[in-house]
C-alpha cells in the first residue's frame, strides 16, 4: 500500500512540474511565439563583435557598446528614428510595418528593408535572422521585450520624448557617421525658425494659434512642449492657450472648451487608422455648429493634415515639415 502511495505521489508530483514548465513557456511566448534560442543568439552576437571590434557611444547619459563599424540597422518600435532615418538618408535593413506593409511617409529608407514586425510587436526571429549590428527600440517598450532584443544584438531605445529630439538625431549620426549631415539640418533648422520668429512676433501678437488631434472621435490638446506644441510655443514664441498651458498630458477637449479657447489659427490632425470606429468624426467635428462658430473657421484658418498624421510631432523631420507648413500658412 506504501509503495502504491509513493507511485501515486511520484506521478502527481511530475504532473505538476510539466504543468509548471507549460505555464512558465506560456508566458514567455505570450508577448511573441518567436523568442529565438539561446545558442543561435550568442553566436550571431560573437560572430558581429569579432568581425568589427567595438566602440562606446553616449545617449542620454546612458553608455552603450556597439560595433565599431556600424551597417545593418533594425529599427523596432521607434517611430522617432524611422523619421530621423529619413532626415539622414539612412536605410535600415528591418523596420517597422503599418498594417503589414511600410507607410509611404518612410519610402524614401526602407527600400532595401524587411519587415521586422508591427509597431507594437517585434518578430524577433526575423530580427535575429536580419543579424543587425545595432537594433533601435523604444523607451515605450516593456522590459522583457528589452530584454530579448539585447540578446540578439546591442539595442538602444530611442526616447519618445519629445525635448529629446537633438539627441535622437545625434544618436544615429553617430553610429551610421553622419555628424556632418546631423549638424548642419541643426543648424538650417534652427536658423528657420529665428527667421520665421522675426516674421511671428508681430503678425500673430494677441492672436491664439492651437493644434489639436482627434483620436477615436474625441478631440485633444497637448501640453506645450509635446507634439505641434513645441514648435508652435516653445521654439516660434507664440502665446500658450490657457487649455494648452493647464494641460498635463493628452486631454480630452470638448467642443465647448474648444469654442471657449476661440483660437485664431487651428491645426487639426486625423488619421483613420486612430478613428477606425469613427470613420467621419473629422466631418462631423467640422460640421458642429459649435466649432463652425471659432474665428478660425469663420475666417478659414483651420489646417488639417499638414503633416503626415503618423508623423510623431517631435522629431526633426516633424519639426522640419511643421514649420514648413506654418510657413505656408501663417507667414503670408
Amino acid at each position: 500500500m506504501k509503495k502504491k502511495f509513493l507511485f501515486i505521489s511520484f506521478i502527481a508530483l511530475f504532473m505538476l512540474i510539466l504543468a509548471a514548465c507549460g505555464e512558465k513557456k506560456a508566458v514567455e511566448e505570450e508577448y511573441s511565439t518567436d523568442t529565438p534560442k539561446e545558442e543561435e543568439v550568442t553566436q550571431t552576437k560573437e560572430e558581429s563583435t569579432n568581425e568589427n571590434g567595438t566602440r562606446t557611444i553616449e545617449y542620454l547619459g546612458e553608455s552603450y557598446e556597439v560595433p565599431e563599424k556600424v551597417e545593418r540597422i533594425v529599427v523596432t518600435g521607434a517611430m522617432e528614428a524611422m523619421e530621423d532615418m529619413v532626415v539622414l538618408d539612412v536605410h535600415p535593413v528591418g523596420a517597422i510595418a503599418i498594417g503589414g506593409k511600410f507607410p509611404e511617409l518612410y519610402a524614401s529608407v526602407t527600400d532595401k528593408a524587411e519587415s521586422i514586425g508591427e509597431k507594437i510587436k517585434p518578430n524577433f526571429e526575423k530580427i535575429l535572422e536580419l543579424n543587425p549590428d545595432v537594433i533601435l527600440g523604444s523607451t515605450k517598450f516593456p522590459e522583457e521585450v528589452q530584454s530579448k532584443l539585447e540578446k540578439i544584438a546591442p539595442t538602444i531605445l530611442v526616447s519618445h520624448i519629445s525635448t529629446n529630439w537633438e539627441s535622437n538625431l545625434n544618436l544615429l549620426a553617430e553610429l551610421t557617421g553622419k555628424q556632418a549631415d546631423a549638424e548642419k539640418i541643426l543648424s538650417t533648422y534652427k536658423a528657420d525658425i529665428e527667421a520665421a520668429k522675426s516674421t511671428l512676433t508681430e503678425k500673430l501678437q494677441d492672436q491664439k494659434v492651437a493644434a489639436i488631434r482627434i483620436r477615436g472621435g474625441q478631440a485633444y490638446v497637448y501640453p506645450k512642449e509635446v507634439f505641434l506644441n513645441a514648435v508652435l510655443y516653445g521654439e516660434l514664441g507664440l502665446a500658450v492657450p490657457n487649455e494648452v498651458a493647464k494641460a498635463k498630458s493628452q486631454e480630452a477637449i470638448s467642443v465647448e472648451q474648444l469654442a471657449d479657447m476661440n483660437p485664431d489659427y487651428l491645426f487639426v490632425q486625423f488619421s483613420t487608422d486612430e478613428n477606425a470606429d469613427a470613420p467621419n468624426a473629422l466631418e462631423d467635428f467640422k460640421k458642429n455648429p459649435i466649432i463652425q462658430n471659432i474665428t478660425a473657421f469663420k475666417n478659414d484658418r483651420v489646417f488639417v493634415n499638414v503633416l503626415d498624421p503618423l508623423m510623431e510631432g517631435g522629431p526633426a523631420y516633424s519639426r522640419i515639415k511643421f514649420l514648413e507648413a506654418i510657413q505656408q500658412n501663417l507667414v503670408k
